[in-house]
């Protein structure tokens, strides 16, 4: 019979607080095991907790880029092809809050 932690002792494995294994247990994020309202864990669960979290160095792109296009954002790229936009009075000047969509105190019609 594999032993079953309570979600403090994963918890303080982890590093984290109780609360959050809870909550991810209850969402379905994290394996899990249900024993009546209870949630427990085995070390195999503990285990695949780690790996789902685990985060993997960035792939290095070749350090010789072949040309502007290729290192340059998409945004960038589409920004610079298009033509400036014209100014309008309405964007030169001051902002304006817009007017609330309703108040406290209206009542429904």
């Amino acid at each position: 019979m594999p032993r079953l932690y309570r979600p403090e002792e994963i918890a303080e494995a982890l590093g984290c607080s109780a609360w959050w294994v809870k909550d991810r247990a209850r969402r379905g994020l994290i394996p899990h095991t249900r024993v009546g309202r209870a949630y427990r864990f085995t070390a195999a669960h503990l285990a695949e907790i780690v790996r789902l979290h685990e985060e993997r160095p960035k792939r290095f792109v070749s350090s010789a880029p072949t040309s502007l296009a290729a290192t340059s954002p998409p945004a960038a790229r589409t920004r610079a092809a298009q033509s400036p936009r014209p100014t309008t009075p309405a964007t030169t000047g001051r902002l304006r809050a817009r007017p609330p969509r309703r108040t406290q105190y209206e009542t429904a019609v």
